[in-house]
Protein backbone atom coordinates (compact mmCIF):
# COMPACT_ATOMS: atom_id res chain seq x y z
CA UNK A 1 0.00 0.00 0.00
CA UNK A 2 1.53 3.16 -1.25
CA UNK A 3 -0.58 5.58 1.11
CA UNK A 4 0.76 5.40 4.36
CA UNK A 5 -1.71 6.04 7.23
CA UNK A 6 0.72 7.82 10.38
CA UNK A 7 -0.59 6.90 13.86
CA UNK A 8 -2.01 10.02 14.22
CA UNK A 9 -5.26 10.52 12.31
CA UNK A 10 -7.22 13.63 12.09
CA UNK A 11 -9.39 15.58 9.56
CA UNK A 12 -6.59 17.93 8.04
CA UNK A 13 -4.80 14.91 7.59
CA UNK A 14 -7.34 13.45 5.36
CA UNK A 15 -7.41 16.85 3.57
CA UNK A 16 -3.47 16.43 2.91
CA UNK A 17 -4.34 13.17 1.36
CA UNK A 18 -7.00 14.35 -0.69
CA UNK A 19 -4.36 16.67 -1.86
CA UNK A 20 -1.85 14.52 -3.09
CA UNK A 21 -4.49 11.75 -4.17
CA UNK A 22 -3.10 10.73 -8.03
CA UNK A 23 -6.72 10.30 -7.99
CA UNK A 24 -8.57 13.49 -6.67
CA UNK A 25 -9.70 14.48 -10.24
CA UNK A 26 -11.87 11.72 -11.01
CA UNK A 27 -14.01 12.95 -8.18
CA UNK A 28 -14.88 15.85 -10.44
CA UNK A 29 -16.37 13.68 -13.17
CA UNK A 30 -19.01 12.28 -11.50
CA UNK A 31 -22.33 13.81 -10.34
CA UNK A 32 -22.26 13.72 -6.44
CA UNK A 33 -24.16 15.34 -3.99
CA UNK A 34 -21.34 17.17 -1.41
CA UNK A 35 -24.08 17.17 0.53
CA UNK A 36 -23.90 13.49 1.57
CA UNK A 37 -21.43 10.95 2.00
CA UNK A 38 -21.67 7.93 -0.60
CA UNK A 39 -20.26 4.69 0.72
CA UNK A 40 -22.69 2.44 -1.46
CA UNK A 41 -20.77 2.46 -4.34
CA UNK A 42 -20.47 -1.62 -3.36
CA UNK A 43 -24.59 -0.91 -4.52
CA UNK A 44 -24.59 1.29 -7.39
CA UNK A 45 -21.91 3.02 -8.59
CA UNK A 46 -21.93 7.08 -9.06
CA UNK A 47 -23.12 8.98 -12.22
CA UNK A 48 -20.73 10.07 -14.31
CA UNK A 49 -20.90 13.41 -15.96
CA UNK A 50 -19.71 11.99 -19.61
CA UNK A 51 -23.11 9.94 -19.65
CA UNK A 52 -25.09 12.60 -19.52
CA UNK A 53 -24.18 13.91 -22.94
CA UNK A 54 -23.57 10.43 -24.44
CA UNK A 55 -26.46 9.06 -23.67
CA UNK A 56 -28.71 12.32 -25.06
CA UNK A 57 -26.39 12.46 -28.02
CA UNK A 58 -27.07 8.50 -28.65
CA UNK A 59 -30.57 9.44 -27.96
CA UNK A 60 -31.09 12.79 -29.93
CA UNK A 61 -29.01 11.76 -32.78
CA UNK A 62 -28.05 8.16 -33.56
CA UNK A 63 -31.44 6.41 -32.69
CA UNK A 64 -33.76 9.97 -33.18
CA UNK A 65 -31.85 10.92 -36.62
CA UNK A 66 -30.32 7.99 -37.39
CA UNK A 67 -32.55 5.13 -36.96
CA UNK A 68 -31.78 1.83 -38.09
CA UNK A 69 -28.88 3.21 -40.06
CA UNK A 70 -26.78 3.66 -36.61
CA UNK A 71 -26.88 -0.23 -35.78
CA UNK A 72 -23.66 0.12 -38.59
CA UNK A 73 -23.27 3.43 -38.43
CA UNK A 74 -23.06 4.05 -35.28
CA UNK A 75 -21.53 0.59 -34.92
CA UNK A 76 -24.19 -0.74 -32.23
CA UNK A 77 -24.01 -3.85 -33.53
CA UNK A 78 -20.25 -4.34 -32.04
CA UNK A 79 -21.11 -2.62 -28.83
CA UNK A 80 -21.05 -5.54 -26.82
CA UNK A 81 -17.62 -6.61 -28.55
CA UNK A 82 -15.55 -2.69 -28.42
CA UNK A 83 -16.81 -2.68 -24.86
CA UNK A 84 -16.42 -6.08 -24.47
CA UNK A 85 -12.63 -5.53 -25.17
CA UNK A 86 -12.21 -2.49 -22.89
CA UNK A 87 -13.35 -4.45 -19.99
CA UNK A 88 -10.75 -7.04 -20.77
CA UNK A 89 -7.82 -4.25 -20.35
CA UNK A 90 -9.58 -3.69 -16.87
CA UNK A 91 -9.18 -7.49 -16.00
CA UNK A 92 -6.12 -8.35 -18.04
CA UNK A 93 -7.76 -10.75 -20.60
CA UNK A 94 -7.86 -10.78 -23.92
CA UNK A 95 -9.48 -8.52 -26.30
CA UNK A 96 -11.39 -11.16 -27.70
CA UNK A 97 -12.24 -12.96 -24.41
CA UNK A 98 -14.44 -11.14 -22.92
CA UNK A 99 -18.35 -9.32 -24.56
CA UNK A 100 -20.37 -7.33 -22.67
CA UNK A 101 -24.00 -8.88 -22.76
CA UNK A 102 -27.37 -9.71 -21.14
CA UNK A 103 -26.81 -9.80 -16.84
CA UNK A 104 -24.94 -11.76 -14.91
CA UNK A 105 -27.60 -14.08 -14.04
CA UNK A 106 -28.20 -15.24 -17.57
CA UNK A 107 -24.41 -15.05 -17.43
CA UNK A 108 -23.75 -17.67 -14.87
CA UNK A 109 -26.46 -19.57 -16.52
CA UNK A 110 -24.75 -19.28 -19.93
CA UNK A 111 -21.33 -20.62 -18.94
CA UNK A 112 -22.42 -23.20 -15.86
CA UNK A 113 -24.62 -25.37 -18.44
CA UNK A 114 -22.19 -25.07 -20.81
CA UNK A 115 -19.22 -25.99 -18.69
CA UNK A 116 -21.36 -29.03 -17.31
CA UNK A 117 -22.53 -30.09 -20.94
CA UNK A 118 -18.33 -30.45 -21.85
CA UNK A 119 -17.88 -32.16 -18.95
CA UNK A 120 -20.30 -35.45 -19.13
CA UNK A 121 -18.79 -37.43 -16.50
CA UNK A 122 -18.58 -35.00 -14.08
CA UNK A 123 -21.89 -33.89 -12.57
CA UNK A 124 -20.93 -31.29 -9.05
CA UNK A 125 -20.85 -27.48 -9.39
CA UNK A 126 -19.03 -26.94 -5.87
CA UNK A 127 -19.55 -23.65 -4.42
CA UNK A 128 -19.44 -21.99 -1.00
CA UNK A 129 -21.94 -21.66 1.74
CA UNK A 130 -21.28 -17.85 1.42
CA UNK A 131 -21.48 -17.04 -1.82
CA UNK A 132 -23.87 -14.39 -3.24
CA UNK A 133 -27.53 -16.26 -3.43
CA UNK A 134 -27.31 -15.68 -7.05
CA UNK A 135 -24.51 -17.60 -8.23
CA UNK A 136 -26.11 -20.25 -5.71
CA UNK A 137 -29.75 -19.98 -7.22
CA UNK A 138 -28.30 -20.66 -10.62
CA UNK A 139 -26.08 -23.19 -9.67
CA UNK A 140 -29.14 -25.18 -8.43
CA UNK A 141 -31.28 -24.50 -11.16
CA UNK A 142 -28.93 -25.34 -13.98
CA UNK A 143 -27.98 -28.36 -12.14
CA UNK A 144 -31.84 -29.73 -11.85
CA UNK A 145 -32.17 -28.95 -15.47
CA UNK A 146 -29.43 -31.11 -16.73
CA UNK A 147 -29.87 -34.94 -15.61
CA UNK A 148 -27.58 -36.65 -12.72
CA UNK A 149 -26.02 -33.35 -11.65
CA UNK A 150 -25.55 -31.83 -8.81
CA UNK A 151 -24.69 -28.41 -6.69
CA UNK A 152 -22.76 -28.98 -3.62
CA UNK A 153 -22.08 -26.25 -1.38
CA UNK A 154 -19.54 -26.23 1.57
CA UNK A 155 -18.36 -23.61 4.09
CA UNK A 156 -15.41 -21.25 2.80
CA UNK A 157 -12.15 -23.10 4.88
CA UNK A 158 -13.63 -26.52 3.16
CA UNK A 159 -13.19 -25.59 -0.52
CA UNK A 160 -9.68 -27.31 -1.41
CA UNK A 161 -10.81 -30.50 0.47
CA UNK A 162 -13.39 -31.46 -1.28
CA UNK A 163 -12.16 -30.71 -5.03
CA UNK A 164 -12.85 -34.05 -6.15
CA UNK A 165 -12.99 -36.02 -9.68
CA UNK A 166 -17.00 -35.54 -9.32
CA UNK A 167 -16.74 -31.56 -9.75
CA UNK A 168 -16.77 -30.16 -13.33
CA UNK A 169 -17.31 -26.66 -12.28
CA UNK A 170 -16.01 -24.44 -9.10
CA UNK A 171 -18.46 -20.97 -8.99
CA UNK A 172 -17.14 -18.85 -6.51
CA UNK A 173 -17.44 -14.80 -6.26
CA UNK A 174 -14.09 -13.21 -6.27
CA UNK A 175 -15.23 -10.54 -3.15
CA UNK A 176 -17.34 -11.69 -0.58
CA UNK A 177 -20.44 -9.69 -0.81
CA UNK A 178 -21.08 -9.39 2.75
CA UNK A 179 -17.53 -9.04 4.33
CA UNK A 180 -15.19 -7.58 1.45
CA UNK A 181 -12.91 -10.72 1.93
CA UNK A 182 -11.01 -11.73 -1.16
CA UNK A 183 -10.32 -15.26 -2.61
CA UNK A 184 -6.99 -16.10 -3.43
CA UNK A 185 -7.50 -16.57 -7.50
CA UNK A 186 -4.64 -17.86 -8.44
CA UNK A 187 -4.26 -20.55 -5.73
CA UNK A 188 -8.13 -22.17 -5.67
CA UNK A 189 -8.05 -21.74 -10.08
CA UNK A 190 -4.42 -23.70 -9.77
CA UNK A 191 -6.22 -26.49 -7.37
CA UNK A 192 -9.70 -26.56 -9.51
CA UNK A 193 -7.21 -27.40 -12.09
CA UNK A 194 -5.21 -30.17 -10.56
CA UNK A 195 -8.30 -31.86 -9.85
CA UNK A 196 -9.66 -31.31 -13.07
CA UNK A 197 -12.12 -28.92 -13.08
CA UNK A 198 -13.10 -25.58 -14.52
CA UNK A 199 -13.16 -22.51 -12.49
CA UNK A 200 -15.87 -19.38 -13.02
CA UNK A 201 -15.19 -16.54 -10.90
CA UNK A 202 -18.23 -13.78 -10.43
CA UNK A 203 -16.11 -10.17 -10.54
CA UNK A 204 -19.20 -7.74 -9.64
CA UNK A 205 -17.86 -6.86 -6.26
CA UNK A 206 -14.01 -6.65 -7.50
CA UNK A 207 -14.14 -5.08 -10.96
CA UNK A 208 -13.16 -1.32 -10.79
CA UNK A 209 -12.22 -1.72 -7.30
CA UNK A 210 -9.37 -3.93 -7.02
CA UNK A 211 -6.70 -4.91 -9.78
CA UNK A 212 -7.75 -8.58 -11.21
CA UNK A 213 -5.36 -10.44 -13.65
CA UNK A 214 -7.57 -12.67 -15.28
CA UNK A 215 -4.77 -14.30 -17.46
CA UNK A 216 -2.22 -14.11 -15.03
CA UNK A 217 -4.25 -16.42 -12.70
CA UNK A 218 -5.01 -18.95 -15.90
CA UNK A 219 -8.94 -18.54 -15.01
CA UNK A 220 -11.29 -20.49 -17.39
CA UNK A 221 -14.52 -18.47 -17.06
CA UNK A 222 -15.84 -15.54 -15.46
CA UNK A 223 -18.76 -12.61 -15.24
CA UNK A 224 -19.82 -9.53 -13.55
CA UNK A 225 -22.01 -6.89 -13.47
CA UNK A 226 -21.57 -3.45 -15.06
CA UNK A 227 -23.03 -1.35 -11.97
CA UNK A 228 -20.91 -1.57 -9.27
CA UNK A 229 -17.32 -0.15 -9.02
CA UNK A 230 -17.68 0.38 -12.73
CA UNK A 231 -20.34 2.73 -12.69
CA UNK A 232 -22.40 1.78 -15.47
CA UNK A 233 -26.17 2.62 -14.16
CA UNK A 234 -28.58 0.70 -12.84
CA UNK A 235 -29.40 -2.50 -14.38
CA UNK A 236 -26.29 -2.07 -16.54
CA UNK A 237 -25.31 -4.79 -19.18
CA UNK A 238 -23.22 -7.59 -17.41
CA UNK A 239 -19.82 -9.23 -18.87
CA UNK A 240 -18.44 -12.38 -19.50
CA UNK A 241 -15.07 -13.81 -19.85
CA UNK A 242 -14.17 -16.99 -21.46
CA UNK A 243 -10.43 -18.51 -22.11
CA UNK A 244 -9.23 -18.43 -25.31
CA UNK A 245 -7.99 -21.94 -24.86
CA UNK A 246 -11.70 -22.94 -23.60
CA UNK A 247 -13.55 -20.89 -26.55
CA UNK A 248 -13.69 -24.17 -29.14
CA UNK A 249 -14.76 -26.42 -26.57
CA UNK A 250 -18.02 -24.45 -24.57
CA UNK A 251 -20.83 -24.07 -26.90
CA UNK A 252 -23.69 -20.85 -25.61
CA UNK A 253 -26.07 -22.93 -25.09
CA UNK A 254 -28.52 -19.47 -25.57
CA UNK A 255 -28.54 -19.75 -29.48
CA UNK A 256 -29.47 -16.63 -30.34
CA UNK A 257 -29.58 -15.54 -33.51
CA UNK A 258 -26.42 -12.57 -32.69
CA UNK A 259 -24.51 -15.77 -31.96
CA UNK A 260 -24.45 -17.06 -35.28
CA UNK A 261 -21.79 -17.25 -37.65
CA UNK A 262 -23.44 -15.00 -40.52
CA UNK A 263 -26.42 -13.66 -38.40
CA UNK A 264 -27.83 -11.70 -41.58
CA UNK A 265 -27.91 -14.98 -43.66
CA UNK A 266 -31.08 -15.78 -41.79
CA UNK A 267 -29.82 -19.66 -41.82
CA UNK A 268 -32.41 -22.42 -40.31
CA UNK A 269 -29.63 -24.23 -38.45
CA UNK A 270 -27.84 -22.49 -36.39
CA UNK A 271 -23.84 -22.70 -36.89
CA UNK A 272 -21.69 -20.85 -33.60
CA UNK A 273 -20.06 -17.58 -34.78
CA UNK A 274 -15.69 -17.65 -34.28
CA UNK A 275 -14.59 -16.39 -30.27
CA UNK A 276 -16.43 -14.44 -28.08
CA UNK A 277 -18.58 -13.14 -30.61
CA UNK A 278 -20.30 -17.38 -30.04
CA UNK A 279 -21.57 -15.81 -26.95
CA UNK A 280 -24.44 -13.19 -27.78
CA UNK A 281 -27.89 -14.30 -28.03
CA UNK A 282 -30.54 -11.34 -28.73
CA UNK A 283 -30.05 -7.89 -29.48
CA UNK A 284 -27.96 -6.03 -27.37
CA UNK A 285 -28.75 -3.17 -24.99
CA UNK A 286 -27.45 -0.26 -27.20
CA UNK A 287 -28.27 2.54 -24.63
CA UNK A 288 -27.28 0.37 -21.20
CA UNK A 289 -24.41 -0.27 -23.00
CA UNK A 290 -23.26 2.94 -24.14
CA UNK A 291 -23.32 4.24 -20.88
CA UNK A 292 -21.44 1.64 -19.61
CA UNK A 293 -18.45 2.37 -21.92
CA UNK A 294 -18.32 6.15 -20.65
CA UNK A 295 -17.55 4.48 -17.37
CA UNK A 296 -15.32 1.60 -18.26
CA UNK A 297 -13.27 4.59 -20.06
CA UNK A 298 -13.01 6.50 -16.61
CA UNK A 299 -11.42 3.51 -14.68
CA UNK A 300 -8.94 2.67 -18.16
CA UNK A 301 -8.12 6.07 -17.59
CA UNK A 302 -7.76 6.29 -13.54
CA UNK A 303 -6.10 2.82 -14.02
CA UNK A 304 -6.79 -0.58 -12.06
CA UNK A 305 -3.56 -0.50 -9.87
CA UNK A 306 -3.89 3.01 -8.78
CA UNK A 307 -7.91 2.18 -7.58
CA UNK A 308 -6.23 -0.47 -5.76
CA UNK A 309 -3.93 1.56 -3.95
CA UNK A 310 -6.52 4.02 -3.13
CA UNK A 311 -9.12 1.14 -1.97
CA UNK A 312 -6.84 -0.40 0.15
CA UNK A 313 -6.08 3.48 1.50
CA UNK A 314 -9.90 4.09 1.98
CA UNK A 315 -10.97 1.15 3.86
CA UNK A 316 -7.62 0.94 5.79
CA UNK A 317 -7.95 4.52 7.24
CA UNK A 318 -11.66 3.37 7.95
CA UNK A 319 -10.77 0.53 10.43
CA UNK A 320 -8.46 2.51 12.18
CA UNK A 321 -10.81 5.09 13.07
CA UNK A 322 -13.21 2.54 14.00
CA UNK A 323 -10.29 1.15 16.13
CA UNK A 324 -9.65 4.72 17.80
CA UNK A 325 -13.46 5.77 17.85
CA UNK A 326 -16.20 3.19 17.43
CA UNK A 327 -14.77 0.64 20.19
CA UNK A 328 -16.38 1.61 23.43
CA UNK A 329 -19.73 1.05 21.29
CA UNK A 330 -18.83 -2.64 20.52
CA UNK A 331 -18.42 -2.06 16.75
CA UNK A 332 -16.46 -5.26 15.39
CA UNK A 333 -14.64 -5.29 12.35
CA UNK A 334 -15.75 -7.96 9.90
CA UNK A 335 -13.69 -7.66 7.33
CA UNK A 336 -10.38 -8.71 6.95
CA UNK A 337 -7.98 -6.87 8.57
CA UNK A 338 -5.23 -7.47 5.93
CA UNK A 339 -5.51 -4.69 3.05
CA UNK A 340 -4.52 -7.07 -0.10
CA UNK A 341 -7.07 -9.42 1.63
CA UNK A 342 -10.04 -7.13 1.28
CA UNK A 343 -12.06 -5.50 -1.48
CA UNK A 344 -13.02 -1.51 -1.36
CA UNK A 345 -15.40 -2.05 1.72
CA UNK A 346 -15.93 -2.46 4.97
CA UNK A 347 -18.45 -4.27 7.13
CA UNK A 348 -18.85 -3.81 10.59
CA UNK A 349 -21.24 -6.23 13.29
CA UNK A 350 -23.14 -4.59 15.97
CA UNK A 351 -26.26 -5.95 17.09
CA UNK A 352 -27.82 -2.76 16.23
CA UNK A 353 -26.55 -2.94 12.91
CA UNK A 354 -29.99 -2.11 10.97
CA UNK A 355 -31.45 0.91 12.95
CA UNK A 356 -27.78 2.22 13.07
CA UNK A 357 -27.47 2.03 9.15
CA UNK A 358 -30.79 3.74 8.95
CA UNK A 359 -30.09 6.85 11.30
CA UNK A 360 -26.62 7.54 9.35
CA UNK A 361 -28.88 7.59 5.73
CA UNK A 362 -31.07 10.32 6.98
CA UNK A 363 -27.58 11.95 8.00
CA UNK A 364 -26.84 11.77 4.50
CA UNK A 365 -24.48 8.83 5.03
CA UNK A 366 -25.04 6.07 2.66
CA UNK A 367 -24.34 2.79 3.75
CA UNK A 368 -26.44 -0.51 3.58
CA UNK A 369 -27.23 -3.20 5.81
CA UNK A 370 -27.39 -7.02 5.40
CA UNK A 371 -28.73 -9.44 7.68
CA UNK A 372 -28.26 -10.45 10.26
CA UNK A 373 -26.12 -7.49 11.48
CA UNK A 374 -23.60 -5.96 9.32
CA UNK A 375 -22.87 -2.18 8.65
CA UNK A 376 -21.80 -1.95 5.04
CA UNK A 377 -19.49 0.64 3.96
CA UNK A 378 -18.09 0.10 0.02
CA UNK A 379 -15.57 2.73 -0.72
CA UNK A 380 -15.32 3.31 -4.49
CA UNK A 381 -11.71 4.74 -5.22
CA UNK A 382 -12.38 7.27 -8.32
CA UNK A 383 -14.76 9.59 -6.30
CA UNK A 384 -14.17 8.47 -2.48
CA UNK A 385 -12.25 11.34 -0.77
CA UNK A 386 -10.23 10.86 2.81
CA UNK A 387 -12.39 13.43 4.23
CA UNK A 388 -15.58 11.48 3.41
CA UNK A 389 -13.85 8.58 5.94
CA UNK A 390 -13.47 10.99 8.71
CA UNK A 391 -16.64 12.53 8.43
CA UNK A 392 -18.45 9.30 8.07
CA UNK A 393 -16.90 7.71 11.59
CA UNK A 394 -17.67 11.30 12.99
CA UNK A 395 -21.40 10.73 12.02
CA UNK A 396 -21.40 7.44 13.35
CA UNK A 397 -19.82 8.56 16.67
CA UNK A 398 -22.86 11.35 16.95
CA UNK A 399 -25.43 8.68 16.07
CA UNK A 400 -24.16 6.10 18.74
CA UNK A 401 -23.70 9.20 21.50
CA UNK A 402 -27.31 10.76 20.60
CA UNK A 403 -29.31 7.41 20.36
CA UNK A 404 -31.17 8.37 18.00
CA UNK A 405 -30.89 5.49 16.26
CA UNK A 406 -33.11 3.80 18.91
CA UNK A 407 -36.08 5.89 17.69
CA UNK A 408 -38.98 3.61 16.69
CA UNK A 409 -39.10 4.71 13.36
CA UNK A 410 -35.57 3.21 12.87
CA UNK A 411 -36.39 -0.05 14.08
CA UNK A 412 -38.85 -0.61 12.26
CA UNK A 413 -37.31 -2.75 9.12
CA UNK A 414 -37.79 -0.92 5.87
CA UNK A 415 -35.60 -1.81 2.52
CA UNK A 416 -32.20 -0.75 2.35
CA UNK A 417 -30.36 -2.22 -0.56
Amino acid sequence: MSVVIPDVIDRDLCEQLDAGDPLGWARERFVLDNSLIYLDGNSLGALPRGTVARIAHLVEHEWGQGLVRSWTDAEWMRSPLRVGGKVAQLLHAGEDEVLVTDTTSVDLFKLITAALVARPRRRVVLSEEENFPTDLYVSQGVTALLDARAMRRVPRESLMRALDKDVAIVALTHVDYRTGAVHDMRALTDAAHRAGALVLWDLSHSAGAIPIDLNGARVDLAVGCGYKYLNGGPGAPAYLFVSTALQKELRNPIQGWLGHAEPFNFEIDYRPAAGIRSWMSGSPPVVAIAALEVAVDLALEAGAELAGEKARALTELFIRLVDARLARWNFDVASPRDAYARGAQVSLRHADGYPIVRALIDRGVIGDFRLPDLCRFGFAPLYTRYVDVWDAVDHIVEVMQDGAYRRGEYLHRAYIT
